[in-house]
């Protein structure tokens, strides 16, 4: 989410994986279950989504509720979609149920009657980089806070400089576990021939490109249903980082300019898409066509998403025919202190303070490091990494090892991209 979203924005912070999530420190990246986001209902939407943000008790008295819920379908067939949306209406409808009684829900921030006139000036900003009126003119009206998102973000974890870091053990027996291998591999199996041609296109291991897929979204089976223009326009309003999200709000309405229909840009609460979880402005940078038709769908085409993982790995500087990292035996008595990174890192600074100096493989030999499984060269540079602690396992991590963290700036998100890797290819 990150050298990202919980923070300082960086070059990663285009991508929203986990639900958007990310770590500037090293805690484990937190998930964000891609559920419950916004449900159109074909006679009352918005009653739903009000439901949503402010559940209702039943008690006696349930035909008042058959009363307000057919009111509403009323209203939605009698009225514009514009003029159920404005504060007047959410307020008469507060008055109409009683807090106390059968039905009870708070007019959240979603009501707000600021937001309508910030909607219009992001409007107003997307035509003025292009963006057509059509489009323009078709989302802004129909656009509405939408207080989960804000809640969600709120609840984000810092990263603060003096949290405990937690085992990496654990999250890696949940991350790479045997069903997430499994299906992996059938996947693995089942695109070779897309996989083979995308690699000697670009470099990016197959399997690599599917260890992204696995942990972004399960293999595209968790890939979000919030609408994104409606939560980036909300992290646009809340304002922490305004310019951030109108940039990406803007760059959805861009997506739409090039073809894909609203109900298809859907995602995680903080933006981010389709099978590989981009960012919308990261899509129109770095999204590929993979199958040759003219179109890069990463939301239901297979070949597109993972040619676009392949493509954003090139575009951060990822070399063909070195591994991202090997596993690592480490003699007793390795002088650590003496080999502890005093280089501080711009971007995501306690992840890679946890990574050791850079030695050639036949440095670290000498001092009684050896790698565990062939792939490294004599004259590659490595760092060792033991992320709990010495004599538990150890790994010489490679600059491909940086480019995982690129994606998502944690250690524990990184390395099991490679243990999923190298689980799924063997």
């Amino acid at each position: 989410m990150m050298a990202c979203l919980c923070g300082t924005t960086q070059r990663s912070s285009k991508f929203g994986g986990q639900g958007g999530i990310r770590t500037h420190g090293e805690l484990a990246p937190t998930p964000v279950f891609k559920t419950g986001a916004l449900n159109h209902s074909a006679t009352c939407p918005r009653w739903k989504a009000l439901k949503r943000q402010s559940p209702f008790r039943a008690s006696a008295g349930m035909k008042r509720v058959s009363l307000i819920l057919h009111l509403c379908h009323s209203l939605l067939m009698k009225f514009t979609y514009q003029k159920l949306l404005n504060w007047s209406f959410l307020a008469t409808l507060a008055a109409v149920v009683p807090s106390s009684g059968m039905v009870h829900f708070t007019v959240s921030a979603q009501a707000s009657p600021d937001f309508p006139s910030f909607a219009k000036q992001l409007g107003d900003q997307a035509l003025a980089q292009g963006v057509s009126r059509a489009t323009v003119e078709a989302v802004i009206p129909t656009l509405m806070l939408n207080q989960r998102v804000i809640d969600l973000d709120r609840a984000q974890p810092g990263g603060a400089p003096n949290t405990a870091i937690p085992k990496f053990a654990p999250y890696r027996y949940t991350h790479v576990d045997a069903a997430r291998i499994n299906r992996g591999r059938a996947k693995y199996q089942g695109l070779r021939g897309l996989l083979s041609q995308v690699e000697r296109e670009t470099g990016v291991p197959e399997s690599i490109m599917v260890a992204i897929w696995g942990h972004e979204t399960n293999y595209g089976s968790v890939t979000g249903n919030y609408d994104l223009a409606e939560a980036l326009a909300t992290l646009a309003f809340e304002g922490r980082r305004r310019a951030l999200f109108t940039e990406e709000f803007i760059a959805t309405l861009k997506m739409m300019d090039r073809g894909f229909p609203r109900y298809k840009l859907k995602g995680s609460w903080a933006g981010a898409t389709g099978y590989p979880q981009f960012l919308p402005s990261m899509y129109l940078r770095l999204g590929k066509d993979g199958d040759g038709d003219g179109k890069a769908d990463i939301w239901t085409n297979e070949a597109d998403a993972l040619a676009s993982i392949a493509n954003y790995f090139v575009n951060a500087g990822w070399r063909a025919n070195v591994p991202w990292g090997v596993s690592a035996n480490v003699m007793p008595g390795l002088d650590r202190a003496a080999l502890v990174n005093k280089t501080k890192s711009p971007v995501c600074p306690r992840v890679h303070a946890r990574h050791s100096q850079w030695k050639t493989v036949g440095e670290w030999r000498a001092l009684g490091v050896t790698a565990l499984k062939p792939g490294l060269k004599e004259g590659d540079m490595a760092t060792l990494f033991e992320p709990d602690g010495p004599g538990t396992p150890a790994w010489l991590l490679t600059g491909n090892y940086r480019v995982i963290l690129e994606y998502n700036c944690s250690n524990f998100y990184a390395l099991s991209v490679g243990l999923l890797a190298d689980a799924v290819e063997t």
